[in-house]
Protein backbone atom coordinates (compact mmCIF):
# COMPACT_ATOMS: atom_id res chain seq x y z
CA UNK A 1 0.00 0.00 0.00
CA UNK A 2 2.84 2.36 0.88
CA UNK A 3 4.59 1.60 -2.43
CA UNK A 4 1.37 2.23 -4.34
CA UNK A 5 0.96 5.62 -2.61
CA UNK A 6 4.50 6.62 -3.54
CA UNK A 7 3.89 5.63 -7.16
CA UNK A 8 0.68 7.65 -7.25
CA UNK A 9 2.47 10.66 -5.75
CA UNK A 10 5.29 10.46 -8.28
CA UNK A 11 2.79 10.16 -11.14
CA UNK A 12 0.80 13.16 -9.90
CA UNK A 13 3.96 15.22 -9.45
CA UNK A 14 5.15 14.34 -12.93
CA UNK A 15 1.78 15.34 -14.34
CA UNK A 16 1.85 18.72 -12.60
CA UNK A 17 5.42 19.35 -13.75
CA UNK A 18 4.48 18.49 -17.33
CA UNK A 19 1.65 21.01 -17.17
CA UNK A 20 3.90 23.75 -15.84
CA UNK A 21 6.65 23.24 -18.40
CA UNK A 22 4.74 22.42 -21.57
CA UNK A 23 1.07 23.41 -21.57
CA UNK A 24 1.58 26.78 -19.96
CA UNK A 25 4.23 28.25 -22.25
CA UNK A 26 3.55 31.79 -23.47
CA UNK A 27 2.17 32.12 -27.00
CA UNK A 28 3.93 35.30 -28.09
CA UNK A 29 4.43 33.98 -31.61
CA UNK A 30 0.81 33.30 -32.54
CA UNK A 31 1.16 32.51 -36.24
CA UNK A 32 -0.63 34.61 -38.88
CA UNK A 33 -3.28 32.68 -40.79
CA UNK A 34 -5.71 33.63 -43.52
CA UNK A 35 -8.40 31.25 -42.25
CA UNK A 36 -9.20 28.84 -39.43
CA UNK A 37 -11.74 26.02 -39.10
CA UNK A 38 -13.47 24.54 -36.08
CA UNK A 39 -16.42 22.12 -35.91
CA UNK A 40 -16.98 22.48 -39.65
CA UNK A 41 -17.10 26.30 -39.54
CA UNK A 42 -14.41 28.26 -41.42
CA UNK A 43 -13.64 31.93 -40.83
CA UNK A 44 -11.59 33.68 -43.54
CA UNK A 45 -9.88 37.00 -42.80
CA UNK A 46 -9.28 39.99 -45.04
CA UNK A 47 -5.57 39.53 -44.44
CA UNK A 48 -3.53 37.03 -42.40
CA UNK A 49 -4.21 37.46 -38.70
CA UNK A 50 -2.40 36.24 -35.59
CA UNK A 51 -4.21 33.19 -34.26
CA UNK A 52 -4.00 31.39 -30.94
CA UNK A 53 -5.89 28.67 -29.09
CA UNK A 54 -7.27 28.59 -25.59
CA UNK A 55 -6.67 25.65 -23.28
CA UNK A 56 -9.95 24.01 -24.36
CA UNK A 57 -9.04 24.23 -28.05
CA UNK A 58 -11.21 27.20 -29.04
CA UNK A 59 -9.60 29.85 -31.25
CA UNK A 60 -8.86 33.51 -30.73
CA UNK A 61 -7.65 36.13 -33.17
CA UNK A 62 -5.51 39.14 -32.31
CA UNK A 63 -7.44 42.13 -33.53
CA UNK A 64 -8.83 44.26 -34.82
CA UNK A 65 -9.49 42.17 -37.91
CA UNK A 66 -12.18 41.71 -40.54
CA UNK A 67 -13.81 38.43 -41.54
CA UNK A 68 -14.65 38.37 -45.24
CA UNK A 69 -16.12 34.88 -45.47
CA UNK A 70 -17.77 32.31 -43.23
CA UNK A 71 -18.57 28.79 -44.39
CA UNK A 72 -21.13 27.33 -44.44
CA UNK A 73 -22.43 30.57 -45.91
CA UNK A 74 -24.87 32.56 -43.77
CA UNK A 75 -27.87 33.17 -46.03
CA UNK A 76 -31.64 32.78 -46.21
CA UNK A 77 -31.96 32.64 -42.44
CA UNK A 78 -29.54 29.72 -42.04
CA UNK A 79 -25.99 29.34 -40.63
CA UNK A 80 -26.17 32.73 -38.93
CA UNK A 81 -23.58 34.36 -36.69
CA UNK A 82 -24.15 36.55 -33.63
CA UNK A 83 -21.75 39.06 -32.06
CA UNK A 84 -21.47 39.52 -28.28
CA UNK A 85 -24.88 37.94 -27.60
CA UNK A 86 -27.07 38.89 -24.67
CA UNK A 87 -28.87 36.17 -22.72
CA UNK A 88 -31.29 38.63 -21.14
CA UNK A 89 -33.38 39.14 -24.29
CA UNK A 90 -33.77 35.43 -25.19
CA UNK A 91 -33.37 36.13 -28.88
CA UNK A 92 -30.73 35.13 -31.41
CA UNK A 93 -30.05 35.34 -35.12
CA UNK A 94 -28.68 31.89 -35.85
CA UNK A 95 -31.64 30.39 -37.73
CA UNK A 96 -35.01 31.77 -38.77
CA UNK A 97 -36.71 28.53 -37.69
CA UNK A 98 -36.11 29.31 -34.00
CA UNK A 99 -39.64 29.26 -32.61
CA UNK A 100 -41.89 31.49 -30.54
CA UNK A 101 -40.51 34.89 -31.52
CA UNK A 102 -37.02 33.98 -30.30
CA UNK A 103 -35.40 34.61 -33.70
CA UNK A 104 -34.38 38.18 -34.50
CA UNK A 105 -33.25 38.87 -38.05
CA UNK A 106 -31.44 42.00 -36.86
CA UNK A 107 -29.06 39.73 -34.92
CA UNK A 108 -28.27 37.59 -38.00
CA UNK A 109 -24.73 38.50 -39.08
CA UNK A 110 -23.04 37.74 -42.37
CA UNK A 111 -19.62 38.94 -43.63
CA UNK A 112 -17.97 41.29 -43.71
CA UNK A 113 -17.73 41.31 -39.92
CA UNK A 114 -15.17 43.48 -38.15
CA UNK A 115 -13.90 42.13 -34.83
CA UNK A 116 -12.32 44.32 -32.18
CA UNK A 117 -10.62 43.22 -28.97
CA UNK A 118 -13.32 42.14 -26.54
CA UNK A 119 -15.62 40.74 -29.22
CA UNK A 120 -16.94 37.18 -29.37
CA UNK A 121 -18.34 35.92 -32.66
CA UNK A 122 -20.63 32.90 -32.46
CA UNK A 123 -21.05 31.19 -35.83
CA UNK A 124 -23.46 28.35 -36.50
CA UNK A 125 -24.26 25.49 -38.83
CA UNK A 126 -27.98 24.92 -39.29
CA UNK A 127 -29.64 21.53 -39.48
CA UNK A 128 -31.05 20.79 -42.90
CA UNK A 129 -33.93 19.04 -41.17
CA UNK A 130 -34.92 19.29 -37.52
CA UNK A 131 -35.06 16.04 -35.49
CA UNK A 132 -32.29 14.39 -37.53
CA UNK A 133 -29.54 14.45 -34.89
CA UNK A 134 -29.90 12.54 -31.62
CA UNK A 135 -29.50 14.89 -28.65
CA UNK A 136 -27.03 14.12 -25.86
CA UNK A 137 -28.34 11.74 -23.19
CA UNK A 138 -31.79 11.87 -24.74
CA UNK A 139 -33.90 10.38 -27.51
CA UNK A 140 -34.97 12.23 -30.64
CA UNK A 141 -38.33 13.77 -29.79
CA UNK A 142 -40.66 16.12 -31.60
CA UNK A 143 -40.52 18.44 -28.60
CA UNK A 144 -36.80 19.08 -29.21
CA UNK A 145 -37.11 21.71 -31.91
CA UNK A 146 -33.74 23.43 -32.19
CA UNK A 147 -32.73 24.02 -35.83
CA UNK A 148 -29.05 24.52 -34.91
CA UNK A 149 -26.52 21.73 -35.44
CA UNK A 150 -23.43 23.35 -33.90
CA UNK A 151 -21.89 26.68 -32.90
CA UNK A 152 -18.23 27.68 -32.61
CA UNK A 153 -16.88 30.75 -30.81
CA UNK A 154 -14.13 33.00 -32.16
CA UNK A 155 -12.81 35.50 -29.62
CA UNK A 156 -10.93 38.68 -30.51
CA UNK A 157 -8.14 39.74 -28.12
CA UNK A 158 -5.71 42.63 -28.18
CA UNK A 159 -2.70 40.37 -27.58
CA UNK A 160 -1.81 36.68 -27.29
CA UNK A 161 -2.48 34.93 -23.99
CA UNK A 162 -0.79 31.97 -22.28
CA UNK A 163 -1.57 28.54 -23.70
CA UNK A 164 -3.38 27.56 -20.49
CA UNK A 165 -5.83 30.46 -20.71
CA UNK A 166 -9.50 29.58 -20.67
CA UNK A 167 -11.64 31.17 -23.31
CA UNK A 168 -13.37 34.19 -21.75
CA UNK A 169 -17.15 34.01 -21.60
CA UNK A 170 -18.86 34.55 -24.93
CA UNK A 171 -21.61 36.71 -23.42
CA UNK A 172 -20.77 40.41 -23.21
CA UNK A 173 -17.52 42.22 -23.97
CA UNK A 174 -15.78 41.91 -20.60
CA UNK A 175 -13.09 39.34 -21.33
CA UNK A 176 -11.68 38.14 -18.03
CA UNK A 177 -8.91 35.61 -18.57
CA UNK A 178 -8.57 32.66 -16.18
CA UNK A 179 -5.56 30.33 -16.27
CA UNK A 180 -5.69 26.55 -15.89
CA UNK A 181 -2.46 26.60 -13.86
CA UNK A 182 -4.47 28.25 -11.07
CA UNK A 183 -7.04 25.48 -10.79
CA UNK A 184 -7.17 24.14 -7.24
CA UNK A 185 -7.00 20.51 -8.32
CA UNK A 186 -6.23 19.44 -4.76
CA UNK A 187 -9.86 20.19 -3.86
CA UNK A 188 -11.02 17.24 -5.94
CA UNK A 189 -11.35 14.08 -3.84
CA UNK A 190 -10.39 10.63 -5.06
CA UNK A 191 -13.44 8.55 -4.20
CA UNK A 192 -13.11 4.87 -5.02
CA UNK A 193 -14.68 3.49 -8.19
CA UNK A 194 -15.07 0.08 -6.56
CA UNK A 195 -18.58 -1.40 -6.90
CA UNK A 196 -19.81 1.58 -8.92
CA UNK A 197 -21.71 0.95 -12.15
CA UNK A 198 -20.93 3.44 -14.89
CA UNK A 199 -24.17 2.88 -16.74
CA UNK A 200 -26.06 5.99 -17.77
CA UNK A 201 -29.23 6.52 -19.76
CA UNK A 202 -28.18 7.61 -23.24
CA UNK A 203 -31.64 8.20 -24.67
CA UNK A 204 -32.54 4.76 -25.94
CA UNK A 205 -30.42 2.44 -23.79
CA UNK A 206 -28.31 2.24 -20.65
CA UNK A 207 -24.64 2.21 -21.59
CA UNK A 208 -21.34 2.38 -19.76
CA UNK A 209 -19.84 5.87 -19.89
CA UNK A 210 -16.13 6.53 -19.42
CA UNK A 211 -14.46 9.76 -18.38
CA UNK A 212 -13.18 10.46 -21.89
CA UNK A 213 -16.73 10.30 -23.26
CA UNK A 214 -18.02 12.54 -20.49
CA UNK A 215 -15.32 15.10 -21.35
CA UNK A 216 -16.71 15.32 -24.88
CA UNK A 217 -20.14 16.34 -23.57
CA UNK A 218 -18.57 19.63 -22.50
CA UNK A 219 -16.02 20.06 -25.31
CA UNK A 220 -18.00 22.40 -27.54
CA UNK A 221 -19.40 25.65 -26.14
CA UNK A 222 -22.72 25.40 -24.32
CA UNK A 223 -24.64 28.26 -25.93
CA UNK A 224 -27.38 29.03 -23.44
CA UNK A 225 -29.20 32.03 -24.89
CA UNK A 226 -32.63 30.59 -25.68
CA UNK A 227 -34.83 28.13 -23.77
CA UNK A 228 -33.07 24.82 -24.32
CA UNK A 229 -34.83 22.89 -27.05
CA UNK A 230 -35.68 25.97 -29.12
CA UNK A 231 -32.12 27.16 -29.72
CA UNK A 232 -29.47 24.89 -28.19
CA UNK A 233 -26.89 23.61 -30.70
CA UNK A 234 -27.69 19.90 -30.79
CA UNK A 235 -24.11 18.67 -31.24
CA UNK A 236 -22.74 20.96 -28.51
CA UNK A 237 -24.91 20.33 -25.47
CA UNK A 238 -28.03 18.65 -24.13
CA UNK A 239 -31.16 20.27 -25.52
CA UNK A 240 -33.40 19.99 -22.46
CA UNK A 241 -32.81 20.76 -18.80
CA UNK A 242 -33.20 17.13 -17.73
CA UNK A 243 -30.25 15.70 -19.72
CA UNK A 244 -28.35 18.95 -19.12
CA UNK A 245 -28.44 18.67 -15.34
CA UNK A 246 -27.76 14.94 -15.59
CA UNK A 247 -24.61 15.66 -17.63
CA UNK A 248 -23.57 18.27 -15.08
CA UNK A 249 -24.08 15.81 -12.23
CA UNK A 250 -22.33 12.91 -13.92
CA UNK A 251 -19.39 15.03 -15.08
CA UNK A 252 -18.77 16.61 -11.68
CA UNK A 253 -19.05 13.24 -9.91
CA UNK A 254 -16.44 11.78 -12.28
CA UNK A 255 -14.12 14.59 -11.20
CA UNK A 256 -14.56 13.52 -7.57
CA UNK A 257 -13.40 9.94 -8.21
CA UNK A 258 -10.04 8.21 -8.16
CA UNK A 259 -9.18 8.66 -11.81
CA UNK A 260 -5.61 9.81 -12.40
CA UNK A 261 -4.95 13.56 -12.78
CA UNK A 262 -4.21 12.99 -16.45
CA UNK A 263 -7.51 11.16 -16.96
CA UNK A 264 -9.43 13.97 -15.24
CA UNK A 265 -7.76 16.90 -16.95
CA UNK A 266 -9.75 17.17 -20.18
CA UNK A 267 -13.08 16.83 -18.39
CA UNK A 268 -11.95 19.33 -15.77
CA UNK A 269 -10.93 21.93 -18.36
CA UNK A 270 -14.13 21.53 -20.36
CA UNK A 271 -16.41 21.54 -17.30
CA UNK A 272 -14.80 24.68 -15.87
CA UNK A 273 -15.16 26.35 -19.28
CA UNK A 274 -18.92 25.76 -19.13
CA UNK A 275 -18.96 27.35 -15.69
CA UNK A 276 -17.05 30.38 -16.97
CA UNK A 277 -19.52 30.79 -19.83
CA UNK A 278 -22.52 30.53 -17.51
CA UNK A 279 -20.87 33.05 -15.20
CA UNK A 280 -20.54 35.48 -18.08
CA UNK A 281 -24.25 35.06 -18.79
CA UNK A 282 -25.09 35.59 -15.11
CA UNK A 283 -23.30 38.93 -15.09
CA UNK A 284 -25.63 40.34 -17.75
CA UNK A 285 -28.80 40.04 -15.69
CA UNK A 286 -31.40 37.34 -15.08
CA UNK A 287 -31.59 35.12 -18.18
CA UNK A 288 -35.25 34.30 -18.92
CA UNK A 289 -34.25 30.77 -19.91
CA UNK A 290 -32.93 30.10 -16.38
CA UNK A 291 -36.28 30.78 -14.70
CA UNK A 292 -38.18 27.80 -13.31
CA UNK A 293 -40.35 26.03 -15.86
CA UNK A 294 -40.72 22.33 -15.18
CA UNK A 295 -37.51 20.59 -16.20
CA UNK A 296 -36.23 23.24 -18.60
CA UNK A 297 -33.83 25.40 -16.59
CA UNK A 298 -32.03 22.77 -14.54
CA UNK A 299 -28.27 22.61 -14.17
CA UNK A 300 -27.04 26.18 -14.62
CA UNK A 301 -26.02 26.99 -11.05
CA UNK A 302 -23.65 24.15 -10.18
CA UNK A 303 -21.13 24.63 -13.05
CA UNK A 304 -20.70 28.26 -11.94
CA UNK A 305 -20.06 27.34 -8.31
CA UNK A 306 -17.76 24.47 -9.29
CA UNK A 307 -15.69 26.72 -11.57
CA UNK A 308 -15.51 29.37 -8.86
CA UNK A 309 -14.29 26.82 -6.32
CA UNK A 310 -11.61 25.42 -8.60
CA UNK A 311 -10.48 28.86 -9.79
CA UNK A 312 -10.55 30.38 -6.31
CA UNK A 313 -12.89 33.14 -7.51
CA UNK A 314 -14.94 34.33 -4.53
CA UNK A 315 -17.53 36.16 -6.62
CA UNK A 316 -18.06 33.24 -8.98
CA UNK A 317 -18.44 30.60 -6.30
CA UNK A 318 -21.05 32.77 -4.56
CA UNK A 319 -23.27 33.59 -7.57
CA UNK A 320 -26.44 34.57 -5.72
CA UNK A 321 -24.58 36.73 -3.21
CA UNK A 322 -22.67 38.42 -6.03
CA UNK A 323 -25.76 38.93 -8.19
CA UNK A 324 -28.83 38.91 -5.91
CA UNK A 325 -31.11 39.20 -8.94
CA UNK A 326 -30.24 35.66 -10.06
CA UNK A 327 -33.01 33.07 -9.78
CA UNK A 328 -32.10 29.46 -10.45
CA UNK A 329 -34.64 26.77 -11.22
CA UNK A 330 -33.62 24.33 -8.50
CA UNK A 331 -33.95 27.06 -5.85
CA UNK A 332 -37.30 28.34 -7.09
CA UNK A 333 -38.68 24.79 -7.12
CA UNK A 334 -37.67 23.84 -3.55
CA UNK A 335 -38.49 25.43 -0.21
CA UNK A 336 -38.86 24.59 3.45
CA UNK A 337 -42.44 24.13 4.57
CA UNK A 338 -44.87 21.50 5.76
CA UNK A 339 -45.80 18.85 3.22
CA UNK A 340 -48.99 16.82 3.37
CA UNK A 341 -46.69 13.77 3.67
CA UNK A 342 -45.19 15.04 6.93
CA UNK A 343 -41.92 16.21 5.36
CA UNK A 344 -40.58 19.65 6.27
CA UNK A 345 -39.35 20.52 2.79
CA UNK A 346 -41.42 20.61 -0.39
CA UNK A 347 -41.21 20.80 -4.14
CA UNK A 348 -42.35 24.38 -4.61
CA UNK A 349 -44.05 24.13 -7.98
CA UNK A 350 -43.67 23.91 -11.74
CA UNK A 351 -42.75 27.61 -11.97
CA UNK A 352 -41.90 28.13 -8.31
CA UNK A 353 -44.19 28.83 -5.38
CA UNK A 354 -45.98 31.79 -7.00
CA UNK A 355 -46.88 29.85 -10.12
CA UNK A 356 -48.49 31.59 -13.09
CA UNK A 357 -51.65 33.73 -13.13
CA UNK A 358 -53.12 31.81 -16.08
CA UNK A 359 -52.33 28.29 -14.85
CA UNK A 360 -53.67 27.29 -11.45
CA UNK A 361 -51.49 24.21 -11.03
CA UNK A 362 -48.03 25.69 -11.63
CA UNK A 363 -47.34 27.00 -8.15
CA UNK A 364 -47.02 25.55 -4.65
CA UNK A 365 -49.29 22.60 -3.89
CA UNK A 366 -47.53 20.08 -1.63
CA UNK A 367 -48.83 21.86 1.47
CA UNK A 368 -52.30 20.65 0.48
CA UNK A 369 -53.74 17.11 0.47
CA UNK A 370 -54.03 15.67 -3.05
CA UNK A 371 -57.80 16.08 -3.06
CA UNK A 372 -57.28 19.87 -2.96
CA UNK A 373 -54.66 20.16 -5.70
CA UNK A 374 -55.71 22.44 -8.56
CA UNK A 375 -54.21 20.15 -11.18
CA UNK A 376 -51.50 17.58 -11.77
CA UNK A 377 -48.80 19.57 -13.59
CA UNK A 378 -46.74 20.08 -10.44
CA UNK A 379 -46.70 16.45 -9.33
CA UNK A 380 -46.10 15.23 -12.88
CA UNK A 381 -42.99 17.37 -13.25
CA UNK A 382 -41.82 16.74 -9.70
CA UNK A 383 -41.57 13.08 -10.59
CA UNK A 384 -40.57 13.04 -14.26
CA UNK A 385 -38.21 15.89 -14.93
CA UNK A 386 -36.64 17.51 -11.87
CA UNK A 387 -36.13 15.53 -8.67
CA UNK A 388 -34.73 12.40 -10.30
CA UNK A 389 -32.33 14.47 -12.43
CA UNK A 390 -31.01 16.69 -9.61
CA UNK A 391 -29.41 13.91 -7.57
CA UNK A 392 -25.99 13.93 -9.25
CA UNK A 393 -25.30 17.65 -8.90
CA UNK A 394 -26.64 17.70 -5.34
CA UNK A 395 -24.34 14.83 -4.37
CA UNK A 396 -21.32 16.42 -6.06
CA UNK A 397 -21.95 19.67 -4.20
CA UNK A 398 -22.24 17.72 -0.93
CA UNK A 399 -18.99 15.86 -1.64
CA UNK A 400 -17.17 19.17 -2.20
CA UNK A 401 -18.94 20.74 0.81
CA UNK A 402 -20.20 23.55 -1.39
CA UNK A 403 -23.64 23.90 0.21
CA UNK A 404 -22.77 27.28 1.70
CA UNK A 405 -21.89 28.61 -1.73
CA UNK A 406 -25.09 27.23 -3.20
CA UNK A 407 -26.86 29.16 -0.44
CA UNK A 408 -30.23 27.39 -0.60
CA UNK A 409 -30.37 24.55 1.91
CA UNK A 410 -33.89 23.55 0.91
CA UNK A 411 -32.55 22.16 -2.37
CA UNK A 412 -30.27 19.69 -0.63
CA UNK A 413 -32.86 18.72 1.97
CA UNK A 414 -35.42 18.17 -0.77
CA UNK A 415 -33.11 15.88 -2.77
CA UNK A 416 -32.48 13.92 0.45
CA UNK A 417 -36.23 13.62 0.88
CA UNK A 418 -36.67 12.43 -2.70
CA UNK A 419 -34.08 9.73 -2.18
CA UNK A 420 -35.17 8.48 1.26
CA UNK A 421 -38.88 9.17 1.85
CA UNK A 422 -40.97 6.05 1.20
CA UNK A 423 -43.87 7.21 -0.96
CA UNK A 424 -45.72 3.90 -1.38
CA UNK A 425 -48.67 4.87 0.83
CA UNK A 426 -48.67 8.44 -0.50
CA UNK A 427 -49.00 7.14 -4.06
CA UNK A 428 -52.04 5.12 -3.01
CA UNK A 429 -53.66 8.26 -1.57
CA UNK A 430 -52.88 10.27 -4.73
CA UNK A 431 -54.36 7.56 -6.94
CA UNK A 432 -57.49 7.40 -4.82
CA UNK A 433 -57.93 11.19 -4.76
CA UNK A 434 -56.92 12.07 -8.33
CA UNK A 435 -56.87 8.90 -10.39
CA UNK A 436 -53.16 9.36 -11.10
CA UNK A 437 -50.88 6.36 -10.73
CA UNK A 438 -47.27 7.20 -9.85
CA UNK A 439 -46.40 3.62 -8.93
CA UNK A 440 -44.10 2.95 -11.88
CA UNK A 441 -40.47 2.46 -10.90
CA UNK A 442 -39.29 5.56 -12.78
CA UNK A 443 -41.90 7.75 -11.02
CA UNK A 444 -41.29 6.57 -7.48
CA UNK A 445 -39.28 8.63 -5.02
CA UNK A 446 -35.77 7.26 -4.89
CA UNK A 447 -35.62 6.82 -8.66
CA UNK A 448 -32.69 8.32 -10.57
CA UNK A 449 -32.18 8.53 -14.32
CA UNK A 450 -28.67 7.09 -14.22
CA UNK A 451 -27.57 3.92 -12.36
CA UNK A 452 -24.12 5.49 -11.97
CA UNK A 453 -25.57 8.37 -9.96
CA UNK A 454 -27.70 6.00 -7.88
CA UNK A 455 -24.64 3.92 -6.99
CA UNK A 456 -22.65 7.00 -6.06
CA UNK A 457 -25.50 8.25 -3.89
CA UNK A 458 -25.89 4.94 -2.07
CA UNK A 459 -22.16 4.65 -1.43
CA UNK A 460 -21.22 8.22 -0.57
CA UNK A 461 -24.18 10.38 0.47
CA UNK A 462 -23.92 9.32 4.12
CA UNK A 463 -20.15 8.80 3.90
CA UNK A 464 -18.90 12.13 2.60
CA UNK A 465 -15.23 13.15 2.65
CA UNK A 466 -14.35 15.18 5.75
CA UNK A 467 -15.26 18.86 5.57
CA UNK A 468 -12.29 21.26 5.70
CA UNK A 469 -13.90 23.09 8.63
CA UNK A 470 -14.78 19.91 10.50
CA UNK A 471 -18.53 20.38 10.09
CA UNK A 472 -20.59 17.20 10.06
CA UNK A 473 -23.34 16.79 7.45
CA UNK A 474 -26.53 15.17 8.69
CA UNK A 475 -27.55 11.91 7.07
CA UNK A 476 -29.96 12.02 4.16
CA UNK A 477 -32.74 10.42 6.17
CA UNK A 478 -32.77 13.29 8.68
CA UNK A 479 -32.43 16.61 6.82
CA UNK A 480 -36.01 16.80 5.59
CA UNK A 481 -37.86 15.77 8.76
Amino acid sequence: MKTKSIINFVFSLAFVLSLSTVSFAQVDDASPKLSITQYGITWTFKKPARIGRFVNGDYYVVGPTTITSITPEPKDGRNGSCLNPSATIEKAGFDSRILHDRYDSKLFLAPPVTLRPGDSLLSSISLEEIHTVKPMLYAIKNSQRSPIRTIAVLTCLEAPVPADAFRPAYAGRKKQIYLARNLKRDLLPKLSKKDISFKCYMGTSYDDVNIQEAALWFQRPWIDLILDEFGAPVENMPVYGVPLVRAVGIGSLFLCMDFSPKEKEKLLINFVQVGIDFWGIAGQGQPPCWSALGGHANGRKWPIIFAGLLLGDEAMKNPVRTYPYLKFSEDAQTMFGNSWTGAKVVWAGHMGKDGHPRYADRGAYEHLPPSQWKGDTGENYRRCCTSNAWVGEALAARILHAEKYWNHDAFFAYVDRWMTEDDWEFNRIIKEARGKDYGAKWARQGSVWDPFVKDMWMKYRNHLPPSPDGAVTRNAEDTWK
